[in-house]
């Protein structure tokens, strides 16, 4: 083979495998609230809440999410964790209005993470799941 093909072949090689490691940008996988929360009733997604006890406190958690501190150490250890727990689901990341969750996805993403999205607006934005009135559970 000459060396003129081979970057070619890696170009083509490489651009087949950028949807599985979910390329970060528009096309980054995400939820609606309202589809997260079906997919949570469903039981095909896991449901993972990334605020802190105080935002908890304050708005509650999205109906059947895991509260998980995102200020605590070792959040990635907890995430995979989880993952081990529930094989075969997707998991749903959902912050205060997005942002967080959709840099974690992408990070993880780009650690070889398949299903695994963000919920697009979190628990306060726009389309967020307040903003949708989606059930919440209180948090002690």
């Amino acid at each position: 083979m000459s060396a003129r093909g081979l970057p070619r072949r890696l170009f083509l090689a490489g651009s087949f495998t950028l949807p599985a490691t979910f390329v970060s940008g528009q096309g980054a996988p995400s939820l609606s609230a309202r589809e997260a929360h079906d997919a949570v009733r469903t039981g095909t997604v896991l449901l993972l809440d990334l605020r802190t006890p105080e935002e908890w406190r304050d708005t509650g958690l999205p109906q059947g999410a895991i509260a998980l501190d995102a200020e605590t150490s070792g959040l990635e250890v907890r995430l995979a964790g989880l993952r081990l727990d529930h094989p075969g689901k997707r998991i749903a990341l959902i912050d205060r209005s997005g942002g967080l969750s959709s840099s974690l996805r992408d990070k993880l993403a780009g650690r070889g993470w398949r299903e695994i999205v963000a919920v697009r607006g979190g628990m306060l934005g726009p389309g967020g799941w307040l903003a949708e009135r989606l059930p919440v559970t209180a948090h002690p």
